[in-house]
C-alpha cells in the first residue's frame, strides 16, 4: 500500500490531504495482453492539470500527459516547440490529481532522440519531479536501442508509431499513414522493434485500419489506438477533442460534449448580469451583523 494526495474539491482551492491508495501498475498494464489477446481493453485519455486528472482518474487506466499540451494549453502550432520544464509541471500536477490511474509523461521533442544517455538523462528527471509511472516516446526501430537502455534501467516505455506528430515537418502533414504496402511494412517493423526492446505499450496513432490491426496482431504489447482501430488493445484521445472544445479536431474523433458551448454560454450570462448589476446579488455577498 502506498500514499499519494487527492485534492479536496469541497473548497475553491486544491487542498491536498493524504490518502492510503493503489495505482495501476505498469506492469498491470502491460499483463492485459496475454497470448495476443486483450480481454479487457485499455482506456487512456490526456491530462494536463490536477483538476482534470481528478475528473478523469477514475474512468481511466492511463492518464497521458501529452505534448500535445503545446497546441491544447499554449496555442502553439505544434508539439515540436514543447520543453521539458511545460512536461515536468503539468507531469506533477496531473500525478498530484489522480491515485487510481498510471500517469505516462510524453518525451518532448529534442529531449532523447540524440543518444540513450540524454534520454536517461530526460526521462529520469520526469520521473522524480512528477512522480509519473511512465515516459512515452516517438519513433520506432531507431528508437528501440532507447527503449531498452531506459527499461533496463528502471524506467517503463511506452512507444508511439504510424504518425508521429514530433516528426512533422518529416511526414510533411497529419495524413493517415500506411496506405502504401511499403510505408506499412516498416511501421510493423517499427512496432516489432518497440516490442522487442521492452516497450509496455505502443501508440498506433492516424494509420489506416488494416494496419493497425496488423500492428496489433504483430505484437505482445498492448496496442493503444488513436486514429487506427477498435480491435487494438486500447484507445487514447485528447480529452479536450472529446469533449468539444475545439471547431476543428481530426476524422478519428469522436466528441462526447460540446464542452464549450456551456462554457461560452455560462460566459454570456455572466456577462450580462455583471452589465446589469445583478451579479453579485445578496447571496453572493457580505451583509453587516
Amino acid at each position: 500500500m502506498s500514499t499519494t494526495y487527492q485534492l479536496d474539491t469541497a473548497t475553491s482551492r486544491a487542498h491536498p490531504t493524504p490518502a492510503p491508495m493503489r495505482r495501476l501498475s505498469i506492469p498491470a498494464i502491460r499483463q492485459r495482453k496475454a497470448n495476443g489477446v486483450t480481454a479487457e481493453p485499455v482506456v487512456m485519455l490526456t491530462a494536463y492539470t490536477a483538476r482534470q486528472a481528478q475528473l478523469l482518474d477514475v474512468h481511466c487506466d492511463l492518464l497521458l500527459v501529452g505534448d500535445s499540451l503545446g497546441q491544447v494549453i499554449y496555442g502553439l502550432p505544434s508539439s515540436v516547440p514543447v520543453t521539458l520544464d511545460m512536461m515536468a509541471a503539468h507531469g506533477a500536477a496531473v500525478v498530484r490529481g489522480s491515485w487510481h490511474a498510471a500517469v505516462v509523461v510524453d518525451l518532448p521533442f529534442g529531449t532523447y532522440e540524440a543518444s540513450p544517455q540524454a534520454a536517461f538523462a530526460s526521462a529520469s528527471r520526469l520521473l522524480k519531479e512528477t512522480g509519473c509511472d511512465a515516459v512515452k516516446l516517438e519513433g520506432g526501430a531507431a528508437m528501440a536501442e532507447t527503449v531498452a537502455f531506459l527499461n533496463q534501467r528502471g524506467i517503463p516505455v511506452m512507444g508511439h508509431v504510424g504518425l508521429t506528430p514530433q516528426a512533422v515537418n518529416v511526414l510533411g502533414g497529419y495524413a493517415a499513414r500506411g496506405r502504401e504496402r511499403a510505408e506499412a511494412d516498416k511501421i510493423i517493423a517499427d512496432a516489432r522493434a518497440l516490442d522487442a526492446a521492452g516497450a509496455f505499450a505502443i501508440v498506433v496513432e492516424g494509420v489506416v485500419e488494416p494496419l493497425a490491426i496488423e500492428i496489433t496482431r504483430a505484437v505482445s504489447c498492448p496496442t493503444i489506438g488513436i486514429g487506427g482501430s477498435a480491435q487494438c488493445d486500447g484507445q487514447v484521445l485528447v480529452t479536450e477533442d472529446m469533449l468539444g472544445m475545439f471547431e476543428r479536431v481530426p476524422r478519428f474523433v469522436k466528441r462526447y460534449a460540446a464542452v464549450s458551448e456551456v462554457i461560452a454560454g455560462a460566459a454570456r450570462d455572466y456577462a450580462a448580469e455583471v452589465r446589469t448589476r445583478a451579479f453579485p446579488g445578496p447571496d453572493q455577498t457580505y451583509q453587516p451583523k
